[in-house]
């Protein structure tokens, strides 16, 4: 532990709040829509920054630098690959998701699919962010353990607080902000570490001499299934995160929306080069540590300049705080939205769904820190999330959008087998050291195209419906005229 590293972190944890506390005051939190989308008014660069930072937590930063740490560069590449080709993919469909946005994913398949599938989704979207949740304090809890006199399971408490007081204060308003600041603190931390770390390894020519053999191959000694279950998560999840449609529909207007997805795309790649870079040198120089360690002990065990390390740790702890914040406001989404208010109906005004998302932070947290204590590694807790995200609700998302025929029993049967086939392929241990993903999605996507092929056609007006936009007031035309 060195004290410089301690007041880095205090200084950027006391920011943060800092940040909080300003919106909590601000007076702009009027209900839960601006708690949600922040008043559908982010500027450009804050949408980059929020994009970027809410999609690359400790699932990049420790459980991704647990894979290249592990299997090697190139396998760590492709590990990280399902991120730019889902970009890439989000990038040919935001106008759509724009124009089709609403405060949820559930409330988008309720749309096309009706109630029952809405309510389905509700309850699958909220059991997988809550293990995204429990990953980032998990995540957060190694890094408070390297710098204070905290174990892990302290830290891990620690960083659940701070991230629950700063989602409970100022809604997406104070996460979005913070996001950007972390944004430019954390790529900047990874940059400056890569010249050093490949010096203290000896250069490019060392740094791979010095893998294992297996570590330099295209597959790290992985299988092809074996590979393409760790790719497809990461890749399935970005399509359909609720995260960033709900980013998507806070963004000014479908341009931004359009331009804010392209710098994600463009920025996406300077995190986790660096981060599979500086995880696959720990490797060489500090081999049989735990994988999760991999970037962080970079930092702390004096292979960095102390103030250079201080900023890894406090970008690392940035990850957690961001994208922590942004699941659980997610998910509290879900509650107020497509539980609480859709249940109770029209008596729920927008200053009771905002006290009501604020009481489901609090639930989401506390639930949270339980579900931290049976997980043993970022990396397999954030695995078994994407992937009951992924298979479930990501096959019907993508068919509202592109597959008109698509029937709500078809939603339904798909939302079903693939959390179930997730939730057994774990329970029976994981057969063949296979990803449920490699089972849970074909068994989603069959259910799926042959339950909706054997019901009747969905009804053209519920597929028209879609497009209409999920705020009404106009907002798009209106921000377009003014551009």
């Amino acid at each position: 532990m060195q004290t410089i590293h301690l007041v880095i972190l205090a200084v950027y944890v006391l920011a943060m709040l800092g940040v909080a506390l300003y919106f909590l005051r601000s007076g702009r939190l009027r209900g839960g829509d601006d708690f949600l989308l922040a008043g559908r008014s982010l500027p450009r660069p804050v949408m980059i920054g929020t994009m970027l930072v809410t999609w690359v937590g400790s699932g990049t930063i420790i459980g991704g630098a647990n894979f290249a740490y592990t299997y090697g560069p190139i396998a760590g590449m492709v590990f990280f690959a399902g991120t730019p080709v889902g970009i890439l993919v989000l990038l040919l469909a935001a106008r759509r998701i724009r124009r089709a946005s609403r405060h949820t994913i559930p409330e988008l398949l309720e749309v096309r699919f009706g109630i029952g599938v809405r309510t389905v989704a509700a309850v699958v979207t909220t059991i997988a962010f809550l293990g995204l949740t429990a990953s980032q304090f998990v995540g957060g809890g190694y890094v408070v353990s390297l710098v204070t006199p905290l174990s892990a399971t302290q830290g891990t408490v620690l960083v659940a607080v701070v991230v629950t007081l700063l989602t409970v204060s100022g809604g997406l308003f104070s996460v979005a902000y913070t996001d950007f600041f972390s944004a430019i603190l954390i790529v900047l931390g990874l940059f400056v570490s890569l010249p050093l770390v490949f010096a203290a390894v000896g250069g490019p020519a060392a740094y791979w001499e010095g893998l294992p053999e297996q570590a330099r191959t295209f597959s790290g000694g992985l299988t092809t299934l074996q590979l393409l279950g760790y790719f497809l998560p990461l890749f399935l999840l970005l399509l359909a995160d609720q995260n960033m449609y709900q980013r998507l529909a806070a963004a000014r207007n479908e341009r931004e929306a359009r331009s804010s997805t392209v710098g994600m795309l463009v920025g996406s790649f300077f995190v986790f080069v660096p981060v599979v870079l500086l995880a696959t040198a720990a490797a060489v120089l500090m081999p049989g540590i735990n994988g999760d360690m991999a970037v962080l002990s970079l930092a702390s065990e004096g292979y960095l300049p102390a103030v250079l390390g201080g900023l890894i740790l406090g970008g690392a702890v940035a990850f957690v705080i961001t994208t922590g914040s942004s699941y659980m406001l997610s998910g509290a989404s879900n509650i107020a939205y497509d539980l609480y208010a859709r249940f109770v109906g029209d008596r729920v005004g927008e200053r009771r769904k905002l006290v009501v998302q604020r009481l489901s932070v609090l639930g989401i947290a506390l639930t949270g820190v339980v579900l931290s204590l049976f997980f043993p590694t970022v990396l397999e807790l954030q695995m078994y999330s994407y992937t009951i995200y992924g298979a479930a609700i990501t096959p019907v998302v993508l068919s509202v959008l592109f597959w008109k025929r698509a029937t709500t029993p078809g939603a339904v049967a798909a939302l079903v087998v693939g959390a179930a086939t997730t939730i057994g392929w774990r329970i029976a241990g994981t057969p063949g050291e296979l990803n449920g993903v490699i089972v849970a999605l074909p068994a989603a996507l069959v259910a799926l195209v042959v339950v909706s092929l054997l019901t009747k056609a969905p009804d053209p007006v519920r597929i028209d419906a879609v497009d209409a936009s999920g705020a009404e007031d106009g907002t798009d035309a209106a921000t377009d005229a003014r551009s």
